[in-house]
């Protein structure tokens, strides 16, 4: 049996509440899932939660609840939003759940007894925020009005450091150089986008001249116990607890041992890490040191996508501009803002959010494009039998119907094409591209024209013309009802549902087929589903 494919988001950091840049990592791998899933792969997909560290300890202290009570409370506001918005994960994984504790405690003995961990004095800039050392290349004063003061920032992130000495274990990093250049350069697709790729590349070669490049440094993997409290003990040193960090990016091997046990089918290395840009440093060079020294093979693709701005700015809970998206999917549905976060979410650069952009593709693409194309198809004013007419009574077609079909035909391995790239954005403009032409070629082909009334009924007046159009514009609905099931698995169900397509009939084998049914009578139809109603009140985000 073929090995499914394993793709991963972050675990999310449960120190506040999720926000809309969470949900777009999570639609992004979620719909790299389905597309496996589509094209006939069984898939693994995990997510969750980071719940260790001094942020989350700081956090249960000014909430003045115990952290596990903290972390179980956070974890389950992302647990439902990802279930609401049809994140169909395989394995919900919080790094406080007691087989991560014995994974963690298994990956760390692997790495003391291959000499890469050691102990020793570490000194530099610490961020609680980012939860990592930087050296003083990387880190600036400035001057701070409301308090008063000159303090100290990362450069990276802007986030607060504070100077920190510590008697650490310590990981040997700086000799894992070459066998990360070597995974690198053996495949350039190994990290994207290609910006990100050449940025991690050049931080692990480092400036000519240089024994050791800033990122690539001994890198410190615990704690004193006296400074933090809230994470995975070091094995047979209490006095020393893990790198949250490390405790981290182990929850991926985690993840793969459970599902190996359960199973009895190896899925490791992870097929695709989905992760933000501002943890790359952590998923393209620490977390391949860690699993290459441990003697296992580094994942296979990392995509660090870039986030949503508000007016320029990442979004962050300090600042105050973060998009909360259920109040987002309470205005549009949950289909609406997963294909907006695909269509619109930046891979390489910053995408600005906003309320008009998503208002305009709420009414002019899902429900002007989309919505409508159902609706017309399905009206008993044109559509008087409610059929789905077969191929095989179909009269000549014309050069427009050619045309469309041509297109339709064509769409499957174009929008495959973006998928390999995984540029999500580009395969749903082909897909809502074929959308456009057949609500063109409805309006060109005027089939309200081709019936009229005998007394009270509606009949056709040229049956053999209404049969054809009505035959591409659902020959359409099919095709893009298979392809959309990735982005907008609600509004494709539906649709198909409403075509009449058995579940075993949806792949993308399927959707390869130029004929759906070509012995078949005509298919009797119901009322057409309503996707996406007006939205009455709108509110700014």
């Amino acid at each position: 049996m073929p090995r499914p494919f394993f793709v991963t988001t972050p675990i999310f950091y449960v120190n506040a509440a999720p926000h809309i840049g969470h949900l777009y990592s999570a639609v992004l791998a979620d719909v790299l899932k389905r597309w496996a899933e589509f094209n006939g792969r069984r898939a693994v997909f995990c997510t969750g939660t980071d719940e260790h560290g001094l942020k989350v300890q700081a956090a249960a202290a000014k909430a003045k609840v115990p952290p596990q009570e903290f972390c179980d409370n956070v974890s389950s506001t992302f647990k439902r939003l990802f279930d609401r918005t049809n994140i169909s994960y395989t394995d919900y994984i919080r790094t406080t759940d007691p087989r991560h504790y014995t994974t963690v405690s298994k990956f760390w003995n692997i790495l003391k007894e291959k000499d890469y961990i050691y102990k020793g004095k570490h000194e530099g800039w610490y961020s609680i925020s980012d939860e990592t050392f930087y050296p003083a290349t990387q880190v600036e004063e400035i001057a701070h009005v409301d308090l008063g003061r000159i303090m100290v920032i990362s450069n990276e992130t802007g986030n607060r450091v504070e100077w920190s000495s510590e008697l650490n274990y310590k990981f040997r990093l700086s000799e894992m150089r070459g066998k990360l250049l070597e995974w690198l350069k053996a495949d350039p697709n190994v990290v994207l986008p290609r910006t990100r790729y050449s940025d991690v590349l050049s931080a692990v070669e480092g400036t000519p001249g240089e024994d050791t490049s800033l990122w690539m440094q001994d890198l410190s993997v615990s704690r004193p116990r006296s400074r933090l409290e809230w994470g995975i003990p070091v094995p047979d040193d209490p006095e020393h607890v893990i790198y949250v960090w490390l405790d981290a990016l182990v929850n991926y091997w985690t993840v793969a041992g459970f599902h190996e046990a359960a199973e009895g089918q190896p899925i490791w290395p992870a097929d695709c890490h989905v992760v933000g840009k501002d943890i790359i440093k952590f998923h393209a060079i620490y977390w391949p040191a860690f699993l290459m020294a441990a003697g296992m093979e580094p994942p296979k693709k990392i995509i660090a996508h870039a986030h949503f701005l508000i007016n320029k700015q990442k979004m962050s809970k300090s600042i105050g501009n973060v998009v909360d998206p259920n109040a987002l999917i309470d205005t549009y549905g949950v289909d609406a803002v997963r294909y907006f976060l695909a269509r619109d979410g930046g891979l390489a650069d910053d995408a600005e959010f906003s309320s008009k952009t998503v208002s305009s593709r709420y009414r002019k693409d899902l429900g002007g494009q989309l919505g409508n194309l159902v609706m017309r198809c399905s009206a008993p004013k044109v559509n008087v039998d409610m059929i789905i007419p077969s191929v095989k009574d179909l009269p000549t077609p014309l050069d427009m119907d050619r045309q469309l079909l041509s297109l339709i035909e064509a769409l499957p391995d174009e929008v495959a094409q973006h998928m390999d790239q995984h540029d999500l954005g580009r395969a749903l403009a082909a897909i809502f591209g074929v959308i456009s032409e057949t609500n063109r070629y409805w309006d060109f082909s005027q089939p309200w024209k081709l019936v009229g009334h005998q007394g009270d009924q509606v009949v056709a007046k040229n049956p053999e013309r209404l049969r054809m159009v009505l035959y591409c514009a659902f020959r359409s609905l099919h095709s893009v009802g298979l392809l959309l099931q990735p982005f907008m698995p609600g509004a494709a169900n539906a649709i198909l549902s409403h075509l009449k397509v058995p579940l075993e009939e949806r792949s993308m084998e399927n959707a390869r087929k130029v004929v759906r049914y070509p012995n078949s009578k005509d298919l009797v139809i119901g009322n057409p589903p309503m996707l996406f109603p007006k939205v009455l009140s709108e509110t700014a985000f």
